[in-house]
């Protein structure tokens, strides 16, 4: 079966630092996404897989704005240590609200004093990336992956 829209993909894939060249992730673990504009995927990769089948390969490099997107130095923040909960640490993950009142989340990158460092941009914004990308599996989209816009079972989402 060829990939295409409402079909769920399987796949390995390995993300280097396109600038480092250092493995970020090692693609041992397969994951499965739901084809077709559903934003479960980067755009390039969805067009790069378009139309291909199990056992296609392919290695694609993104620039920054096409993966994880530019950092975004607003949403860098320092908050008064007396706002968290004790015991707040570096790399603990917080859920909080953007200037427009939107939920994220805050990745805590200093503690220093009475002042925590928080950052709101994913972990890869600003970086360049390649990906080695292996097709294990296509098949159809079930009604209800289609519904829920994401792929369902033991490399997909689970409720």
């Amino acid at each position: 079966m060829k990939i295409d829209k409402d079909t769920v993909v399987t796949l390995r894939y390995k993300v280097i630092d396109a600038d480092t060249g250092k493995l970020l992730e090692d693609g041992k673990q397969a994951s499965s996404y739901l084809h077709g504009g559903y934003g479960n995927t980067f755009d390039k990769v969805e067009q790069a897989l378009a139309g291909q089948e199990p056992g296609y390969q392919i290695a694609l490099s993104l620039a920054a704005q096409d993966a994880f997107g530019e950092r975004d130095e607003s949403l860098v923040q320092t908050i008064p240590k007396s706002q968290f909960p004790p015991g707040v640490k570096v790399g603990g993950q917080l859920e909080g609200r953007s200037e427009d009142g939107r939920s994220m989340a805050f990745t805590v990158v200093k503690v220093k004093g009475p002042l925590v460092h928080l950052d709101g941009n994913h972990p890869l914004a600003g970086k360049s990336l390649r990906l080695e990308i292996v097709v294990l599996e296509v098949r159809p989209a079930s009604q209800e992956e289609i519904a829920h816009g994401h792929a369902h079972g033991a490399h997909g989402h689970h409720h």
